[in-house]
């Protein structure tokens, strides 16, 4: 494996080589030359569905450069028309055409002649899309795609004032590691307050979204849109009471492992009761880690470290920097969040985040470069749809690479203090956002199960599910009108709903990894390799099997992997 061999650019097949997404006009004829073109053996649907492919991954990454250039500024007009012109007149018409394309190919009387083993994930998605299509529903999915994407704009133009300075919410969050108590009370309301500024405008959104994705489903023909969404997700592999069950161990299994954590926290602090402004300042009184001075030395340290786990890992960071795939700095009208965009033809992701230069940055570009790692390792793949992973895969790429650098953190911090604090926040972290992830996943499912609800019976709901999840030792007394609006701040719940639990599944699945890692170092980089470079070929416990681990949601499972992390934090504790 050599990353910095990838060719650049890739030669096209099926589109003219200089082909460039620009008009309907100018893209329909070849959606009409798959339509019209004879397909009379095996030999010909296999060419027939390598020609699509291309076509899909060209058009999907020039979709995906187009929300690249509205997330890097929110004031940039024409982004912002390009993006919109997409979704309003693109996508409407490349949806409409890919139905007809695609009952074509499941209708064909040589699709049970194709190889399985390559084409069976791809097939059965394409059998789920047709069933889910009608017609009544692309301007509804156009007008909720548009929509939802105004979270991100009302969030991006979110500041607080502090020492005479605007900064973004982002930025502020980050004093809530301070070591002055007062200080961070005071961020902690500053930044709840501007948050309730927009409640009325985030209120009004979420019910504007919730009744277009009702009738989504209900066209679809789905008593509601939590059963629609399960199916156009493609969660082949488990249902929704897997997912009642992990929220369920979670509660009963991670929840008590956070309240211990707490109560050690509470009585290193000298604190009588712990308040939220107190749950991410060091324990021993002192300042927020700062592992770099720049984002270019975060870079190259963080290229390092790749390469201390596995040198390829190294070198797609590299390769992504020298071919500008990387915007890692935070600034005025950028919007808020990180992610690592698949670009499927290029076979290059893109890393956008928010570099605050500290600690958390690492956390942040370890999970994004597993993402990045992951699409090196499938670009390879000759269907751009094994190439489009389900998040369940995805993420477990990406949350692994997070404790597996963590063995190599000593890159960051030469001193031994700071990276013993580095290593115990980090798997406070991992056991922390578990219960989060739970509570809201379980309050999707019963917001969509419930379509017609009042805002004070939601508010009600994402109490009790809230209070459910939450550790009884964090003393939230006096801050109810902020708890009864936290949801707002999770970006998932607008812009792509049910999407969050598969981010739980997946740190399951890491843990696990790490676990072996710490075992069998060798074998264990071996087996996630192996996993990664399945792409989606195969079922998700399949993958999951392939890097020796379980797709597992019991509560003796659960509870085996919470007791690792407990052990290594304890060791971390007692040092």
């Amino acid at each position: 494996m050599n990353a910095t061999t990838l060719p650049a650019p890739r030669k096209k097949e099926f589109l003219p080589d200089g082909f460039r997404l620009t008009v309907w006009s100018k893209l329909k004829p070849y959606y009409e030359e798959l339509i019209k073109r004879p397909v009379d053996s095996a030999e010909a649907l296999n060419q027939w569905i390598w020609d699509k492919t291309e076509l899909d991954a060209v058009v999907g990454e020039a979709f995906a450069w187009r929300y690249v250039q509205v997330t890097l500024d929110s004031s940039d007009q024409s982004a912002t028309e390009l993006y919109q012109y997409a979704v309003q007149e693109l996508y409407p018409r490349i949806a409409a055409i890919e139905n007809i394309i695609h009952r074509r190919l499941i209708e064909s009387p040589y699709l049970e002649q194709l190889p399985p083993d390559v084409f069976f994930t791809y097939v059965r998605g394409i059998r789920n899309t047709v069933e889910l299509f009608t017609p009544d529903n692309l301007p509804l999915a156009t007008e909720v795609q548009l929509r939802s994407r105004e979270y991100g704009k009302i969030f991006s133009e979110m500041t607080i004032g502090m020492n005479g300075k605007q900064m973004t919410l982002q930025k502020a969050g980050t004093l809530l590691e301070e070591t002055d108590r007062a200080c961070r009370e005071a961020v902690y309301h500053k930044i709840s307050t501007r948050i309730l500024q927009d409640v009325e405008q985030l209120e009004n959104l979420f019910d504007e979204l919730l009744q277009k994705r009702r009738a989504i489903a209900a066209n679809a023909g789905f008593a509601n849109f939590r059963d629609y969404k399960f199916q156009e997700l493609g969660r082949f592999d488990y249902t929704v009471q897997d997912c009642l069950d992990f929220h369920d161990s979670i509660a009963s299994q991670i929840l008590p492992l956070v309240e211990n954590l707490n109560e050690h926290r509470r009585r290193a602090l000298g604190l009588e009761t712990l308040r939220p402004w107190d749950l991410n300042v060091d324990t021993t009184g002192r300042g927020p880690l700062r592992p770099f001075k720049s984002t270019h030395e975060f870079l190259q340290k963080s290229v390092a470290c790749l390469t201390a786990v596995h040198p390829f890992f190294g070198e797609v960071l590299t390769t992504m920097r020298a071919m500008n795939r990387l915007d890692l700095e935070s600034r005025p009208g950028k919007r808020p969040g990180a992610y690592n965009m698949p670009l499927h033809y290029s076979g290059v992701p893109f890393i956008f985040m928010n570099a605050t230069l500290l600690h958390n940055d690492i956390r942040t570009l370890m999970h994004e470069s597993g993402h990045a790692i992951h699409a090196f390792l499938t670009r390879d793949q000759k269907l751009n749809a094994s190439r489009r992973l389900p998040s369940e895969i995805a993420e477990l790429a990406s949350m692994t690479m997070e404790l597996l650098s963590m063995e190599h953190w000593h890159i960051f911090f030469s001193n031994k203090s700071d990276l013993r604090r580095a290593k115990i926040s980090q798997l406070e972290n991992v056991l922390r956002i578990l219960p989060w992830i739970a509570t809201i996943d379980k309050f999707q499912h019963w917001a969509y199960a419930h379509p017609e609800h009042s805002r004070d019976e939601r508010k009600d709901a994402w109490m009790r599910i809230y209070l459910e999840f939450s550790p009884r030792n964090v003393d939230r007394t006096g801050l109810e009108h902020y708890s009864e609006h936290l949801w707002h701040k999770q970006l998932h719940i607008f812009e792509s709903p049910f999407y969050s639990i598969e981010y739980g599944m997946a740190q399951l699945g890491a843990i696990a990894i790490w676990k072996q890692y710490r075992e069998n170092p060798a074998q264990a980089i071996e087996q996630y390799i192996k996993a990664l470079k399945l792409g989606y070929t195969q079922p998700i416990g399949e993958v999951y099997a392939a890097a020796g681990i379980a797709f597992d949601f019991s509560r003796s499972y659960v509870s085996e992997l919470g007791a690792f992390v407990k052990t290594e934090l304890d060791k971390l504790l007692a040092e």
